[in-house]
């Protein structure tokens, strides 16, 4: 799953108005790591009929938003796709991470702690008109825009552990998809907009579920005592790959959409993980 330092915390558990951004709707090894969400996988605005999930580019303007430390502390960056133009965004002494297009390109969500804890905000995609949308003293985090840009999903500890929510894309109707004593933890919908797909350690180990986008009809896709985590689904819903420590370290996976032809796709000591999808 994806890694930052603001969620530490996650690992310690054991492991408004919108801006004017447009309407358009192997064995288990003896220590595993704990996933943690990543702030420094970058992020592509999406094409018009890609997932904005599953790639970090804007339609008609090929930006990548990412997440950086070099003025100090995390701020959402945007770049040219040839690395040009590297430009910061947010310039906020707290930590903003987590960029997500949404799917027309013209708005950034991201996770930022400005108002004093982990919060969901939205901004237009030159960073002006950042617009907090949730409100809550517990950590909101990891934003992924629904196919159609009218809802964001996010991970909360709002009820005391890690849960899967969703709200419109105003912030408003903010609802709980997932309640478990576990850690329910990065969210990620399928192109059609039908399902989402997320990590869950209730049955002992983290492990990739689905779900219908209501919450409805939670399903185990995975099954390894190995880690399972960071779910991406491929822009024709036909796959959904993912970051596995099941061969005893860090390697990225892919699998049919219901779970089966579970196939590794990288093999380094180094570790791979936070997988996206071209279009």
């Amino acid at each position: 799953m994806r890694s930052f330092v603001p969620l530490i915390a996650l690992a310690l558990l054991a492991l408004l108005a919108l801006p004017a951004c447009g309407d358009d709707e192997g064995g288990a090894p003896t220590a595993q790591p704990s996933p943690t969400a990543t702030a420094e996988q970058p992020t592509v605005a999406p094409t018009p009929t890609v997932t904005p999930s599953a790639s970090p580019i804007a339609p008609a303007t090929g930006k990548i938003a990412f997440a950086s430390t070099r003025d100090g502390n995390y701020e959402i960056y945007l770049m040219n796709a040839d690395g040009s133009g590297q430009t910061n965004l947010t310039g906020d002494p707290a930590e903003d991470v987590a960029p997500a297009w949404s799917p027309d390109g013209s708005c950034i969500a991201f996770a930022s702690s400005r108002d004093g804890s982990f919060e969901v905000y939205v901004m237009n995609a030159d960073g002006s008109d950042p617009v907090r949308l949730t409100n809550n003293p517990a950590r909101d985090e990891f934003p992924a825009w629904s196919p159609d840009g009218s809802r964001i999903a996010f991970m909360s500890d709002r009820d005391g552990n890690f849960e899967i929510y969703v709200m419109n894309a105003d912030g408003s109707d903010v609802t709980r998809l997932t309640d478990d004593p576990a850690l329910d933890i990065d969210p990620d919908w399928s192109p059609d907009g039908s399902r989402i797909a997320f990590a869950s350690n209730r049955d002992d180990i983290h492990e990739i579920y689905v779900m219908n986008a209501d919450g409805s009809d939670q399903t185990r896709l995975t099954e390894d005592p190995g880690w399972d985590w960071n779910p991406a689904w491929s822009s024709d819903g036909a796959h959904i790959a993912f970051t596995s420590f099941r061969a005893g370290n860090f390697e990225v996976y892919v699998m049919n959409a219901d779970g089966s032809n579970v196939i590794r796709l990288t093999d380094n000591a180094a570790g791979d993980d936070a997988a996206t999808w071209s279009p």
